[in-house]
């Protein structure tokens, strides 16, 4: 890791320096002010701690994700779910319908065969 970008010429982190940069004109500040102006943050509450909570909005930042990610992904699996037992059902009415249809035909066709052994029967007295 490259900490040359972090740091400045004397080895202190930037942000480090400007909050000390804006510490110093507090304290210039409180000394040019009256003492009646208690406006100002304390110097606590201006540096963050370094070490504490480093990487913990990150870290809650990347779980939230990943609880979004696995919300979308359960909805997904259960909407392809829906899907395929949708399908499936199509499919049993559909099988159904030709099964009926297939009987339909085959009744058809045994009526065809009556009508044309009668017609030919007709034909044979006729002649």
């Amino acid at each position: 890791m490259n900490h040359s970008q972090d740091t400045g010429p004397g080895g202190m982190p930037e942000d480090r320096k400007l909050y000390i940069v804006d510490s110093i004109n507090d304290l210039n500040k409180l000394n040019l002010c009256p003492t009646g102006s208690q406006h100002l943050f304390p110097l606590e509450e201006k540096i963050p701690d370094v070490g504490t909570n480093s990487g913990n909005g990150s870290h809650s930042l990347f779980f939230m994700g990943l609880i979004i990610v696995l919300i979308v992904s359960l909805a997904l699996v259960s909407f392809v779910i829906f899907l395929i037992v949708q399908t499936g059902n199509k499919m049993d009415d559909v099988s159904r319908r030709l099964t009926a249809e297939a009987k339909d035909i085959d009744d058809l066709k045994k009526i065809n065969s009556l009508i044309v052994k009668r017609l030919n029967q007709l034909d044979a007295e006729q002649n």
